[in-house]
């Protein structure tokens, strides 16, 4: 599989795979130890996590079966992200839904991240949301110091605007590596604001979360559902693709800016429409057909 170059001695797979629904699997160690080997064999080497994923477990579950075998560590890239903090059984000192970013939540967040997903470093750290109380002074001195302690090696944002990623980058001694951010064929809002052309200019590859709209293409019954759905079905028999899964991955994989699907499924066949779709291409035409389709309108 393609691999995307983020820095000089860090690079991505083309399609990452996401455990954010990990704790709702309900696998084995030795069943999620499979997943995590499969997803190597077909080339997939980044993992995606952050500390609030499955209310504070998924982590936890992802390191049991990596320490099952140890060994994989040096196969991947695992990314993880803190910034919010979620009421929950399993952090009861919270109360409400908030944003932190200070440095020491940074620092603790990140250290318990190593704790548990049982590693040594983290390869990207990501602030998980802008934060309107942020103090950019603080979560630089965070990134700084986890970097002179070889616990973090790059980092980076997800959610971010162009001011607010602009904002904090000015704050840093070093590149913001990547923004994660919302994208497919049908939630256009990062295509269309500005968000994705900063990622052009700052040469920073996205990774793209919810790449299939969180399903809704496969079950909405509105009109654009229907519209968009029968669009990409169209597409996908001229391209050769088996689902509109892989049609919507092959719309983002084609954009110049270098997009990084997350596919957050434990079922491999699921894993594989993504993985075939980095053999699928389209036509400059096809790819405006989708984007219209999914506007419901031509483009001015």
């Amino acid at each position: 599989m393609e691999k995307i170059q983020l820095t000089e001695d860090l690079s991505f797979s083309r399609i990452i795979h996401g455990l954010w629904r990990l704790a709702n699997w309900n696998q084995s160690k030795q069943e999620t130890l499979s997943l995590i080997e499969n997803c190597l064999e077909l080339g997939i080497t980044t993992f995606d996590h952050a500390d609030i994923y499955g209310k504070y477990t998924c982590e936890e579950l992802f390191g049991h079966s990596l320490s099952l075998k140890p060994s994989l560590r040096e196969k991947m890239e695992i990314v993880t992200k803190c910034g919010i903090k979620l009421p929950s059984p399993n952090r009861p000192e919270h109360k409400i839904v908030q944003y932190d970013t200070s440095k020491d939540h940074i620092i603790k967040s990140a250290e318990n991240s190593l704790k548990m997903l049982q590693i040594d470093y983290i390869d990207v750290l990501l602030i998980h949301r802008p934060n309107p109380y942020m103090d950019p002074e603080q979560v630089a001195e965070a990134f700084f110091k986890l970097k002179a302690d070889g616990k973090v090696r790059y980092f980076g944002v997800s959610n971010f605007k162009r001011s607010q990623y602009n904002m904090l980058q000015s704050y840093l001694d070093a590149p913001l590596v990547t923004n994660q951010l919302e994208l497919s064929a049908f939630e256009l809002e990062n295509f269309e604001d500005g968000t994705l052309d900063l990622c052009l200019e700052k040469r920073i590859p996205p990774m793209a979360w919810s790449p299939l709209a969180g399903g809704r293409i496969f079950t909405g019954d509105d009109e654009k559902t229907i519209r968009l759905s029968a669009t990409l079905k169209k597409v996908g028999s001229e391209i050769g693709a088996d689902t509109i899964d892989e049609v919507m991955y092959a719309w983002l994989l084609s954009h110049p800016a270098k997009i990084m699907p997350i596919v957050g499924s434990g079922k491999i066949e699921r894993i594989q429409y993504a993985v075939k779709a980095t053999n699928l291409s389209l036509s400059n035409e096809q790819w405006f057909e989708i984007l219209q389709s999914s506007m419901g309108h031509k483009v001015p």
